[in-house]
């Protein structure tokens, strides 16, 4: 690329929560790339509070359709290119770059004037992209992201690493390491990371990446003894642990440690919260159970993640968020293929599995029905997982 190409980048960032966690090393490299081009991320609403400001120039907020038809959406993207044309100041934007693979993205990058677009190929879209690449079967996210990234201006691509090496992240203590487990035997904890990884980054800036734009939330007084954090939500059911069990995780941490128990996520999660809530069994347990559900943006909590004892969560757009936040995190994995979307970031991270004959499916919602409906969910037990826990557990 010569040196005076690439003076205004236009990205358009991923739509889901952890897709945007997983493109922090795309964005990384991106400005290590270009250090003196105009870098501006566009992206929807609800991850408008991740987006990471450290890396890019302006944010621009894409408006939301009025409803499901067809011309809302249309109308929707139209108005965000509108507003790119107008963000770029009378020049064109010489790079576009779609992190998502839809057909709107590449669409909205077209409308917006850039004069070279660059993504990959698929939903019948690469007539809107004039570098259209072809993404490896089985990629992990983060990696394909990374894949996108151009040569820079003096034809040269960034020195970067596997995205799998990105983060930092310590080696598991010796008496933590489980050595019987090999591989995902069914019921099986799934040790990630543990020799330890040097990483180009040891830890994520959200001060300096998501503030002032996002005010973080700050545990409960009451929980200063300790805590840990659940986010028992997903937009899948079938990557919902059933709340029944995370309540019996609950009585278990609470009766054992005497620690807070604090639940995160958006207020669509404030039922589940309620839900969790009502089947701790006893009153005394109630009473160390903090709902923060729905009090925030999604970047408000990473002060909550960063001082947690430890984070278990579903397979969601928060593992990821608590992971790059530093907290050592528990996943409960249903549907979803861990080598494709596994969290990566600096905490800790270690799965509880139950593999079943369809998994991982990869669907949204479960196909199945009576007893075998979300199997692969139902075969995690609570103790065996806070058994796991424990061993991953801050001091």
């Amino acid at each position: 690329m010569k040196k005076s190409a690439q003076t205004q980048i236009l990205v358009r960032a991923p739509n889901w929560i952890g897709d945007q966690v997983m493109a922090y090393p795309f964005f990384h490299y991106l400005r290590e790339t270009f250090p003196n081009s105009r870098i501006v991320a566009a992206c929807a609403p609800w991850v408008a509070s991740i987006q990471f400001r450290n890396l890019v120039d302006d944010v621009l907020v894409l408006p939301k359709p009025s409803d499901r038809t067809w011309t809302a959406r249309i109308q929707a993207i139209e108005a965000g290119a509108r507003q790119a044309r107008e963000l770029a100041s009378g020049d064109p934007w010489d790079l576009g770059i779609s992190l998502p693979n839809s057909f709107s993205s590449a669409w909205f990058l077209f409308r917006a004037g850039c004069l070279k677009r660059r993504g990959y190929r698929g939903d019948a879209r690469s007539f809107l992209l004039n570098d259209a690449l072809r993404c490896e079967d089985g990629m992990h996210r983060t990696e394909s992201y990374a894949q996108l990234l151009p040569a820079g201006p003096d034809d040269e691509f960034a020195r970067r690493v596997p995205a799998k090496e990105f983060w930092g992240v310590p080696p598991e203590a010796p008496e933590n390491v489980d050595e019987s487990a090999e591989g995902a035997e069914e019921g099986s904890l799934l040790p990630l990371d543990d020799e330890g990884i040097p990483g180009v980054l040891r830890e994520f800036d959200a001060a300096h990446a998501w503030l002032p734009e996002v005010e973080a939330l700050a545990p409960p007084q009451e929980a200063r003894q300790g805590y840990v954090v659940f986010a028992p939500g997903s937009v899948a059911e079938s990557r919902r642990w059933p709340i029944h069990k995370f309540a019996a995780l609950a009585d278990r941490i609470i009766s054992e440690t005497g620690w807070a128990v604090v639940l995160v996520g958006g207020a669509a999660e404030t039922a589940l919260a309620e839900e969790l809530i009502a089947e701790i069994k006893t009153g005394r347990n109630r009473r160390f159970v903090f709902d923060m559900t729905g009090k925030g943006s999604v970047g408000s909590y990473w002060r909550i993640f960063r001082n947690a004892k430890m984070t278990v969560a579903n397979d969601s757009g928060l593992s990821h968020v608590a992971v790059l936040c530093g907290s050592p995190v528990h996943v409960i994995w249903g549907a979803g293929e861990p080598k494709i979307t596994a969290p990566l970031g600096p905490g800790k991270v270690k799965m509880s599995v139950s593999i079943v004959d369809c998994w991982p499916c990869e669907r949204n919602v479960c196909y199945k029905s009576g007893i075998e409906k979300i199997a692969c969910l139902r075969g995690i037990d609570p103790d065996a997982v806070w058994k796991e826990i424990n061993r991953g557990l801050r001091p």
